[in-house]
């Protein structure tokens, strides 16, 4: 919820589970008997380091991390990774593939063509990516150090339901949306990524789960703080971590096993969405691009058959308590992000609307 009251439905920073907002508030003023808040220890203390430890143990045993992959815990965003990625699994070779379902797949391969020959082995874009790309449709360099895919597209609000067959080569995917939304097996995958401002908590920080074979292959010419070894080998301390999202990403993993674990919040996930994706359908006001199979549980973009009402709408929704509903501003119309903190009465608050909406201005 914000200081307005009612729910957020933004895209990033996005809204908190409720007993994680308040057990951060009450940790800024002591944090573990410590006296001092978490934003204020030194990274070497003992109990900092403690927690450093139980997060990257709690996010193994909720995803299924095997031994033989290390986590990294890095600064910045998923954006970074879009040249990381290459920087160190190209492993002396010069050709790529990529998926282009979306515009931060787009963003990857812009980014990626810096440093490989990049083969956009499949795109939607010619359907205005209102679907994933489908087995059977990417055409495979053979030549690829590896396969790099974005399992949820969030503008364009794209899901894969499928880990694409990468033609031999190791897959990479950027999974900030995926990750507690939808099924993830990482051991079918080479590198994982994802941003720490989506289901992870609050932004400035990137989670990296890669395969420990895939380490120390960095160019040469790859800056220290953008190798995956020196991070491996520095345990994520190679300059002072990203405190504050580490933690509040410890926080964020509690509150998933509290609530039944990884499958129990990814169907909880699929239930929102269902929900949601039912008003919109039933509705004669409003309408969801993306092909019924191809829908993301965390993000559904929507429109207004009538886009001049999109203004009164966001107006009469922020009055109604029901906040960041405004489309990405490269598709417009309008966007839902139901990510880990909405609560299922949120939805319900937003289906409401959207009804009373419709018997207004329909």
């Amino acid at each position: 919820m914000t200081t307005r009251g009612g729910y957020t439905f933004s895209a990033g920073p996005v809204m908190l589970p409720a007993p994680v907002r308040e057990r951060i508030r009450n940790d800024l003023g002591d944090w573990r008997g410590t006296g001092f808040s978490v934003l204020e220890l030194s990274q070497w203390d003992e109990t900092l380091l403690a927690m450093f430890d139980q997060v990257e143990s709690d996010l193994r045993d909720l995803l299924g991390v095997p031994d033989d992959y290390a986590v990294l815990f890095l600064h910045g965003g998923a954006s970074n990774q879009f040249a990381m990625v290459p920087m160190n699994l190209l492993r002396g070779r010069r050709h790529v593939d990529y998926l282009h379902t979306g515009l931060w797949s787009g963003k990857a391969i812009q980014d990626a063509r810096r440093y490989a020959e990049v083969n956009v082995a499949a795109s939607t874009e010619a359907v205005g990516f209102r679907r994933a790309s489908r087995p059977g449709e990417p055409r495979w360099d053979e030549r690829a150090a590896y396969l790099h895919y974005t399992p949820v597209e969030t503008v364009h609000g794209v899901q894969f339901d499928h880990v694409p067959d990468s033609g031999g080569a190791t897959v990479v995917a950027d999974v900030s949306s995926a990750l507690f939304s939808a099924d993830l097996d990482v051991r079918r995958l080479g590198l994982a990524y994802a941003s720490s401002q989506k289901n992870l908590g609050v932004v400035g920080m990137t989670v990296v789960i890669v395969h420990r074979d895939l380490i120390g292959h960095a160019d040469p010419r790859t800056p220290t703080t953008f190798d995956y070894a020196v991070h491996e080998r520095t345990r994520s301390r190679f300059t002072t971590p990203p405190v504050f999202p580490w933690y509040v990403a410890g926080l964020m993993l509690d509150w998933v096993r509290e609530q039944g674990g990884t499958a129990a919040v990814c169907a909880a996930s699929r239930r929102r969405s269902e929900l949601l994706y039912a008003a919109i359908d039933d509705s004669g006001l409003f309408s969801a691009p993306v092909e019924v199979g191809s829908r993301a549980s965390a993000s559904v973009p929507f429109r207004l058959t009538d886009p001049l009402l999109t203004q009164t709408f966001l107006a009469e929704a922020e009055a109604a308590g029901l906040h960041g509903l405004r489309g990405h501003p490269s598709v417009g119309g309008l966007r839902a992000c139901l990510y880990l903190g909405m609560p299922e009465a949120g939805v319900h608050a937003l289906t409401g609307f959207l009804k009373e909406f419709e018997a207004r201005h329909g």
